[in-house]
């Protein structure tokens, strides 16, 4: 008898009140385990060396959603275990609906359902059209998947959720960690002996990961996480393992009447800022291979508390604890005082730190009630001696930024193309701030 956490999936011998991996309480289940078997040497197999390997170029498989495709690195490779995680309502079933959708004009395809009726389906595909090719099974128990997968082969299959699987086999509830951790290994083993394509919905949990990761994540070959919310009408895809492709690669999608659709140029929407707006700088993020625009918001207030909060949504908040330490050390902002509040309008996350110059100028910007010059675009890592540092891929930036229109692209010294540089952080703000003019 085993005890193991219904959300990070540790296990334990005994049972305990929190789980000693991610710190839950009450989310440790007992499970019944069978005595391991000893190995039988008449089943060892003979090595080959990695020279006598043969491999096929297989050419990949376009799921009719161009900004799927980018994410999965240029379309889904056949045989292979794709895990898509993210909140309810955020549009997995719709998205690759959609897929399927397309992928059926020429190549067959197959919705396996466990949380929706086939009726309820079919709703959702009457709104988004161009589904009647798509083949529906409405099944939870395992082995029936398994079987029909066998016997059927189709070329891309969704489980539609691996949580609602079941093995009789398997003595625990369904959506436990044995029974998804038993449906993604026979489900991975079916994809690769019968060449099914197959993407697995999963639910997440409090904190935003997909239920049971340290069990999956290491048995598929592809994790996406669909990032958004159902009072956005913006969802943002990207890719947090891929054994085929890049994982920086980001996906833009907008909720319509008729789906989801892409967003090819997410730098037009996300970009777009107030001339003379307090507290508002447009940075160039770069995303894998695409750059894309970002409004970030800051609000600076005098605080009522003995220790001021410095508040990110979108920004790591160590990243903007160390931008704001670095302001008030180098910059001579009196931010010690101050609520500093960091937004990134319409629901992005950025992570890189070539968007610490566009932060920093924000924070600025609202600190001395002026804005930001007109038609700015700014990136630049920030050091911690207030020195700026070179962005990645900085003359795609700003390109970029010229594309769309921002003719004032200020960026760190050196860099190729770019009208406005400075060294420190110091200068920048003199440079980037209308007051300076």
């Amino acid at each position: 008898m085993q005890h193991v956490c219904t959300e990070c999936g540790t296990i334990s011998a005994r049972w305990l009140g929190r789980c000693p991996g991610c710190g839950a309480w009450g989310t440790l289940l007992a499970e019944s385990t069978e005595p391991a078997r000893g190995a039988d040497p008449t089943r060892a197999r003979p090595l080959l060396r990695l020279v006598d390997v043969t491999t096929e170029e297989v050419a990949r498989i376009p799921t009719g959603v161009p900004e799927l495709d980018r994410v999965l690195g240029g379309g889904l490779v056949p045989a292979s275990l794709v895990l898509v995680g993210g909140e309810p309502g955020v549009g997995k079933s719709t998205l690759l609906l959609s897929a399927l959708g397309a992928i059926s004009q020429t190549r067959r395809a197959l919705l396996v359902t466990g949380e929706e009726s086939a009726a309820q389906v079919s709703l959702r595909a009457a709104r988004l059209g161009g589904c009647d090719a798509v083949e529906i099974l409405a099944e939870t128990e395992l082995e029936a998947v398994c079987a029909t997968l066998e016997r059927e082969r189709p070329d891309v299959c969704v489980i539609d959720s691996v949580q609602t699987l079941w093995s009789s086999e398997v003595g625990s509830a369904p959506g436990s960690v044995n029974q998804v951790r038993e449906a993604a290994s026979r489900l991975l083993r079916v994809a690769k002996e019968s060449g099914v394509a197959t993407f697995l919905v999963g639910h997440v949990t409090k904190d935003g990961s997909v239920a049971g990761p340290r069990v999956l994540e290491h048995l598929v070959d592809c994790v996406l996480q669909f990032e958004g919310d159902r009072y956005n009408a913006h969802r943002v895809l990207r890719a947090v393992k891929n054994r085929f492709g890049s994982t920086n690669e980001l996906g833009v999608f907008e909720m319509t009447g008729e789906g989801l659709v892409g967003v090819p140029d997410a730098s037009a929407v996300f970009g777009k800022s107030e001339v003379g707006e307090i507290g508002a700088a447009v940075v160039c993020a770069l995303e894998g291979t695409r750059p894309i625009l970002v409004e970030i918001q800051a609000l600076v207030a005098p605080t009522d508390l003995a220790m001021p909060r410095r508040v990110a949504t979108g920004v790591d908040p160590k990243r903007l604890a160390m931008i704001v330490a670095v302001l008030a050390r180098h910059a001579g902002l009196p931010l010690g005082a101050a609520d500093v509040f960091v937004n990134v309008a319409g629901g992005l996350r950025i992570d890189e730190p070539g968007a610490d110059l566009g932060i920093a100028l924000a924070i600025a910007s609202a600190a001395r009630n002026v804005p930001v010059r007109p038609d700015l675009a700014a990136f630049g890592e920030i050091g911690l001696t207030g020195r700026l540092r070179p962005a990645a891929q900085a003359p795609r930036r700003v390109d970029e930024c010229r594309k769309l229109g921002r003719s004032a692209v200020l960026a760190p010294a050196g860099t190729e193309g770019a009208p406005l540089t400075a060294d420190t952080l110091r200068r920048a703000l003199g440079v980037g701030l209308a007051a300076a003019e």
